[in-house]
C-alpha cells in the first residue's frame, strides 16, 4: 500500500485547529420571547445528558468523515508484485539441420561419444537461455523445412521444442536454401535493424528448390544478417580390418557456400569441430549481437481512493439526514401540555 500524496495527511488536524483557535460566531441578539410555561416545555424536551451524547455522536461522525476524506485526497494505491516485461531486443531465428548426418557420433560429451544433434541441443539451449529480451524462433530442416516455433519471447518453449527435435524428422537430406528462405520470410516484416538468422548445418545443400546463395541474396535485400555454423569433427579414427584409419567425417560440409551466405548478408561464418568450439561460436555471436539485457519490470497499481471517499460521502449524507430531521419528541411533549382548565 502506498500514498501518492502523503502530504495531504497534514490536513487531518485542520478542523480541530479551527475549533481551537478561531473564535466562535457571536450569538444572535434578536430579542427574547417570554414563555410562562417554559418549565413544562423543558421537562419534555431532550435532557442535558442526551444533548451531550448527541453532540458527541455528531462530532465523532464528522471526525471520521473528515479523516476518510483526507485519506482519499492522499490517494492510497495498492501496488502489486513486479511483473517482468520483455525488453525490445533482436528478432533471432535459429535454423537447425536435422538431416541424417546429424546422427553421426564424432563429438565427445562428458567423456563419452555423442552425436552432433545432442551436442547442438545442449549448446544452443544455453545460447537461447542467455538471449534476454530477444524474440526467438526456430526453423528445423532436412529434406523439407518447417517452422517449429514462430518468433516469441517465450524462450523456455523454444528450448523445449529444440530439445524434442529428432534426427530425420524432416527427412534425411539437406535443404539449406529452402530453410533459409523460410526464415527470411518470417523476418521480413520485423524492424530492419534487429533481424538475425543463425544457420547451423553439417553438410551441403542437396534438396529443395531454392539455391542457398539466392536465399542469401534475398536476406541481404531485406537487411537480415545471417551467421552460419558448420559442425562436425575434422578427423576421427575408425577401426578397420587393417587397424585404425583416420577419416574426415565432415568431408561433405560445404564451407564455401556457408562462407558466401555470411559474406553476402554481413554476418560471419564459424567452424565448430568439438563441443568447446561450438560453445565459443555461440559466445562469439553473443558478442556480435549482444542481447538487450534484463527485462523491464512493471508493478501493477490500483487506485483505492474511491473507498474512503465513498465512506466520507455516506457519513456526510447520513449526518445531514439526521440533523435535518425535526425533534418529534418536542412536538409530542408540547401536545401533552393542556391549556389550564377554567372553572366557573
Amino acid at each position: 500500500m502506498e500514498l501518492a500524496w502523503p502530504w495531504m495527511l497534514a490536513l487531518l488536524p485542520l478542523p480541530f485547529l479551527v475549533r481551537r483557535f478561531v473564535p466562535a460566531a457571536p450569538p444572535a441578539r434578536a430579542g427574547a420571547l417570554r414563555v410562562p410555561f417554559f418549565d413544562g416545555i423543558a421537562s419534555v424536551g431532550p435532557t442535558v445528558a442526551a444533548t451531550g451524547r448527541r453532540r458527541a455522536w455528531v462530532l465523532g461522525t464528522m471526525s471520521v468523515a473528515w479523516g476518510a476524506l483526507v485519506l482519499a485526497a492522499a490517494r492510497p494505491t495498492w501496488v502489486g508484485e513486479p511483473v517482468p516485461l520483455p525488453a525490445e531486443g533482436r528478432d533471432l531465428m535459429l535454423v537447425t539441420d536435422l538431416s541424417g548426418s546429424m546422427a553421426r557420433e564424432d563429438f565427445t560429451l562428458g567423456g563419452a561419444p555423442a552425436d552432433r544433434l545432442t551436442v547442438v541441443k545442449q549448446v544452443a539451449d544455453e545460447f537461447v537461455g542467455r538471449r534476454e529480451g530477444d524474440r526467438v524462433g526456430l526453423v528445423l530442416f532436412g529434406t523439407k523445412p518447417y517452422l517449429q516455433a514462430p518468433l516469441t519471447f517465450d524462450r523456455t518453449t523454444v528450448r523445449t521444442l529444440l530439445d524434442e527435435a529428432e534426427v530425420g524428422i524432416a527427412g534425411d537430406e539437406t535443404a539449406i536454401g529452402d530453410a533459409l528462405g523460410m526464415a527470411v520470410l518470417r523476418l521480413r516484416d520485423r524492424p530492419a535493424e534487429s533481424r538475425v538468422i543463425v544457420l547451423l548445418t553439417d553438410g551441403a545443400s542437396n534438396a529443395g528448390t531454392l539455391d542457398p546463395r539466392e536465399a542469401a541474396r534475398l536476406a541481404a535485400e531485406e537487411g537480415i544478417r545471417v551467421y552460419t555454423i558448420g559442425v562436425g569433427a575434422d578427423a576421427v579414427a575408425v577401426p578397420t580390418l587393417f587397424g585404425q584409419r583416420v577419416v574426415d567425417p565432415s568431408a561433405d560440409l560445404d564451407e564455401d557456400t556457408l562462407q558466401a551466405i555470411a559474406d553476402t548478408t554481413g554476418g560471419a561464418y564459424f567452424r565448430a569441430k568439438n563441443v568447446e568450439g561450438l560453445a565459443n561460436v555461440y559466445r562469439s555471436i553473443d558478442a556480435l549481437e549482444p542481447a538487450s539485457g534484463e527485462p523491464l519490470h512493471l508493478r501493477p497499481r490500483k487506485e483505492l481512493f474511491p473507498w474512503p471517499l465513498g465512506v466520507a460521502l455516506a457519513l456526510s449524507l447520513g449526518l445531514g439526514a439526521v440533523l435535518t430531521t425535526p425533534w418529534h419528541a418536542l412536538g409530542r411533549g408540547a401536545a401533552s401540555i393542556a391549556t389550564p382548565e377554567v372553572h366557573a
